[in-house]
């Protein structure tokens, strides 16, 4: 079952995805910002040269452990502990949390460069969330990365759901 929606922003493809947990903000926070933490959910390593931490117009870089180089991007807007935005490649990456009354929520949309990466991207966040989700909960699992056959099932239902596609699959 999918989590995420896709829908499109300023006429921009996008993916959404809302989660809430029973951590502080705070402590949400850390998790999708810190890169001692990102590295246990996140898609790549990524590290703010400037000032290992996100600053508004900071660069970013990601890193793949298989291959090195993943690119690199900026932090157009960051507010801690509630608004951080990257970008990486053709994407931007927004990651919002709100308090609760127990808890927070994390609200995370990318808005993709190209449409019809959508449900590729979508299948990619849904494992990377999980491994959030798990890390939050204190539970380790392996670092996310390469088309899992969780990430085959959540690609094959958002296509289902109507989410486009048509960009490359990466072979198991």
């Amino acid at each position: 079952m999918t989590t995420g929606s896709y829908l499109e922003i300023d006429g921009r493809p996008a993916l959404r995805f809302v989660r809430e947990y029973p951590d502080t903000v705070e402590r949400l926070w850390d998790a999708v910002s810190d890169p001692t933490e990102l590295v246990a959910w996140f898609p790549a390593r990524v590290s703010f040269p400037d000032a290992g931490s996100p600053t508004p117009g900071a660069p970013v870089t990601y890193t793949f452990a298989e291959d090195g180089d993943g690119g690199t991007g900026t932090v157009p807007a960051c507010d801690p502990p509630s608004r951080l935005v990257l970008t990486w490649g053709g994407d931007e990456l927004h990651l919002d949390i709100t308090p609760l009354k127990a808890g927070s929520r994390l609200t995370f949309t990318a808005l993709l460069g190209d449409r019809d990466t959508a449900a590729r991207t979508a299948a990619g966040w849904e494992v990377c969330l999980e491994a959030l989700d798990d890390a939050l909960a204190g539970r380790t699992t392996p670092r996310p990365g390469g088309p899992t056959p969780a990430w085959r099932r959540y690609y094959d239902d958002h296509v289902a759901a109507g989410v486009p596609a048509g960009a490359p699959v990466p072979e198991a």
